[in-house]
């Protein structure tokens, strides 16, 4: 959870764009980022693939007034709203992009190619229909916040106790990545959504920091079959939590069925 999903910088940006905030132009390099290419396939109206700029327009022209999140895992289909096609092409992306006022989503499909540090990645958008229907388990912000808080008291006790939450060179280095991050600025979301989802965001990030430390490390001091179980129950209702702040703050920007401008 260091990186943003590739459907939260789509969603976030998206919505920026429809609120009329950054240009097309500004929106496509923000969700692009690293990748080489970003294609939309199977939009209305069109016979192949399409750049994102043109999508996010022909999206709008369609009637879309906001774009949401999901990023569901086996057993979580957290965001979803079916139908069946496209849930299980969300879950096999494990993240998804759900359009608010038109019956449609996008999963990311991403091709990689080259050797390590060298990467080319393009990334295809398959355009899918969606049911207009609430999304599973997305909770509020003041439910993810408060969510967040507990789960990482919680955790951060359990995995001091097992000796797997801060030390050794794995965490380290994870922890500088972070700090570099953090100090190349807090645009972590688009333009326009309100200081509690960025807050949200954040704080998800660093539970998510947390897991990723915890698995990382090895074993750690959980030496004992029994103790390495308890650092799983520990970290699998923190992963869940996290997941779900995600797509709480991502998710902000459209409530009540209506975008924040």
């Amino acid at each position: 959870m260091l990186v943003e999903p590739r459907s939260g910088l789509l969603a976030a940006w998206g919505n920026a764009l429809l609120a009329g905030l950054v240009s097309p132009d500004e929106a496509a390099l923000a969700i692009v980022g690293e990748d080489a290419v970003h294609r939309v396939d199977g939009l209305p109206g069109e016979a192949g693939p399409v750049g994102l700029t043109l999508a996010l327009g022909r999206l709008r022209g369609l009637g879309a007034t906001g774009f949401r999140v999901a990023l569901p895992v086996p057993g979580h289909p957290l965001g979803l709203s079916g139908p069946p096609d496209f849930n299980a092409r969300a879950l096999e992306a494990e993240e998804a992009v759900v359009a608010y006022g038109v019956p449609y989503g996008l999963v990311p499909e991403v091709t990689e190619a080259g050797p390590a540090g060298d990467l080319h990645v393009e990334v295809v958008w398959r355009v899918l229909p969606v049911r207009e229907a609430p999304l599973a388990d997305v909770p509020s912000l003041g439910e993810a916040e408060r969510e967040l808080a507990e789960a990482l008291r919680d955790a951060t006790a359990v995995l001091s106790r097992l000796d797997v939450a801060g030390s050794g060179p794995v965490a380290e280095a994870a922890m500088d990545a972070y700090r570099a991050r953090a100090e190349r600025g807090r645009d972590v979301l688009a333009p326009g959504y309100p200081p509690r989802a960025v807050r949200v965001l954040e704080m998800a990030q660093r539970v998510g920091l947390l897991v990723s430390v915890a698995y990382e490390n090895g074993h750690g001091g959980a030496v004992s079959a029994s103790e390495i179980a308890a650092r799983g129950e520990a970290l699998r209702p923190v992963e869940r939590v996290a997941r779900r702040a995600q797509v709480a703050a991502y998710n902000a920007y459209v409530e009540g069925g209506e975008v924040r401008r």
